[in-house]
């Protein structure tokens, strides 16, 4: 069974910075696209950074420049680093891997989400 486990959510001041981890078991981390998705009170989720297997990423237009996302397969962990933190940050974030094996079928798993609220 895969599981995601996310750590490193808070409160934190406008422009402070926080590391967000989530850590996967169950599986071959690896083979996993993973994904930081955020969901404000009253909003959708949407998705504030990914990384490909491979290595390469994409970011959501509100956070290009100051929110990173890694992966150290080592530690079969993603993280997502975030500075310049703004008031509009403040949501649950969540952290997803994907997977479609060779008959297409996609694997999504969803953490339970991390706190993160950005106010002086």
């Amino acid at each position: 069974q895969v599981q995601l486990v996310e750590s490193g959510g808070g409160m934190v001041q406008p422009g402070g910075s926080l590391r967000l981890s989530c850590a996967l078991s169950g599986s071959i981390f690896s083979i996993y696209a993973m994904g930081w998705y955020r969901q404000a009170p009253g909003k959708q989720r949407d998705l504030v950074a990914a990384i490909t297997s491979g290595g390469s990423s994409n970011y959501a237009d509100s956070v290009k420049g100051r929110f990173t996302i890694f992966r150290d397969n080592t530690k079969n962990t993603v993280y997502l680093q975030m500075n310049s933190l703004k008031p509009e940050d403040t949501a649950v974030y969540y952290c997803n891997a994907r997977w479609t094996d060779s008959g297409s079928v996609e694997y999504s798993y969803w953490g339970q989400g991390t706190q993160v609220t950005v106010s002086s």
